[in-house]
């Protein structure tokens, strides 16, 4: 199961969530988020990762330049949509696209190469809310196609949220945070300790 961990702006915790065992780590680049971080600060820190570790840019209703733009520069592995944008624009977008979107919303118009986002909504905060969704629903989309999971996901509620839903992956920010865009190692290993006791990924050799 892959495992995201969004809201990185320093490289001393894109370090820890990769020592942890994260797959992908997300950068922010709306500006109204308290986890924004600059291209070239997310640049200088994507270029550390390792090759195993995906680097996703996360865009609210910006510019298609400015998002194929950023992608380019930070040599993004996939960008995440999580405004109002439209299956037109995604097609426009340059990198593998994944879709934030609600549970109330139809996964059916997005295309299968869209990987969906299922989080809680809030039209102003965008994510990062800490407000779980509702499990039983996200299971029926899980169900139907690859999700991952969003929406007030922490060390203590991650591995039944996981076990309900069976999501492709999950995407986690607030719930192993100190601070908006200070990630608590503590907490970052915690949860991925009860994502191996849950039994849904195993720790790469």
């Amino acid at each position: 199961m892959l495992v995201k961990i969004c809201g990185i702006t320093r490289l001393e915790d894109a370090e820890a969530a990769v020592a942890a065992g994260a797959g992908a780590i997300g950068f922010i680049f709306w500006p109204s988020s308290p986890r924004f971080v600059d291209p070239h600060r997310a640049r200088a820190i994507a270029a550390t990762l390792p090759p195993f570790v995906t680097p996703v840019g996360v865009f609210v209703n910006q510019p298609l330049a400015y998002v194929n733009g950023v992608a380019s520069l930070v040599r993004l592995g996939a960008v995440q949509l999580h405004g109002d944008e439209s299956p037109a624009f995604a097609a426009s977008v340059t990198h593998p696209v994944m879709k934030a979107i609600t549970i109330a919303a139809d996964p059916s118009v997005w295309p299968s190469r869209v990987r969906m986002l299922l989080d809680a909504h809030d039209p102003v905060r965008r994510g990062g809310t800490g407000r779980p969704i509702d499990w039983a629903a996200a299971a029926g989309v899980a169900a139907r196609r690859e999700i991952l999971l969003a929406g007030g996901l922490t060390p203590d509620n991650v591995a039944e949220a996981v076990a309900r839903v069976r999501p492709f992956g999950i995407d986690v920010s607030s719930g192993v945070e100190r601070a908006p865009g200070i990630k608590d190692h503590q907490r970052l290993r915690a949860l991925f300790e009860a994502v191996h006791e849950s039994g849904s990924i195993t720790t790469r050799s």
